[in-house]
């Protein structure tokens, strides 16, 4: 998130806002289903997810299944090229959640990333649990002095880790928290799974407005991912952006 978002007067103004919200820090998990529909999830919330501009699913369209491309960086492993000349032939646009140390370190990709289209998004300074931050994050400012832009509004919790005070403090800075319906065990790179696991394990679980949380470091995913989307649009579905 931005510059200064928990300290000085911003932090004041924020915890004042929050106080009394429990800050306990909850992970973020899913029921996968096989039978195309949306997933459950804790439902032992004392609040909603709504409240806070928190979403998993994205939104439905009447005429066609809808697709939600989500990917994380918080390093660059060699594969994100790769993913971006498969998006660039499929014409499909992703978000792309990246950490301050991936535009410090992967401006090229970064700019790659906005040229073409996609969204890029915060996944804060250095990848740190959600409820345990009491730092600024410098995000924004950086993706403002590499592309000239403002950084969309549109923020993902490290590793799923959450409470409604962050929630709540996100929200206040303006910010749609994004997690995820679908995400596999893709973000080891020494422990990939198979071509044909990773592609049977995501087309399974396919459902209409589904946001798909898929990590660039993998190279099972830059593999797969065309024929990932052929077989995704032949079973009725397309790609968007969330709004």
């Amino acid at each position: 998130m931005g510059t200064n978002i928990y300290n000085g007067l911003n932090n004041k103004r924020l915890e004042t806002k929050s106080t009394g919200l429990d800050n306990t820090c909850i992970n973020w998990f899913f029921i996968p289903n096989n039978e195309s529909r949306t997933p459950d999830i804790n439902d032992k919330l004392n609040f909603k997810l709504s409240d806070y501009d928190a979403i998993y699913n994205g939104p439905k369209s009447p005429n066609v299944k809808s697709l939600y491309l989500t990917f994380d960086e918080g390093y660059e492993n060699g594969y994100t090229e790769q993913i971006l000349d498969v998006l660039k032939e499929k014409n499909v646009k992703a978000i792309f959640f990246v950490t301050s140390h991936y535009i410090t370190y992967s401006p090229d990709t970064v700019k790659r990333m906005v040229d073409e289209g996609h969204i890029v998004a915060n996944h804060t300074n250095h990848h740190y649990s959600m409820p345990s931050v009491t730092y600024s994050t410098d995000v924004e400012d950086k993706f403002k002095e590499l592309t000239g832009k403002d950084m969309p509004k549109f923020f993902r919790p490290p590793m799923g880790q959450y409470s409604e005070k962050s929630l709540a403090m996100t929200k206040d800075l303006g910010y749609k928290t994004v997690f995820w319906s679908f995400a596999y065990g893709d973000y080891e790179p020494s422990n990939q799974p198979s071509p044909y696991e990773g592609k049977k394990n995501i087309l399974d679980h396919l459902h209409d407005g589904s946001i798909l949380l898929l990590h660039a470091i993998s190279k099972t995913n830059a593999d797969i991912l065309g024929e990932v989307i052929d077989e995704a649009r032949k079973s009725g579905y397309e790609f968007y952006l969330l709004p």
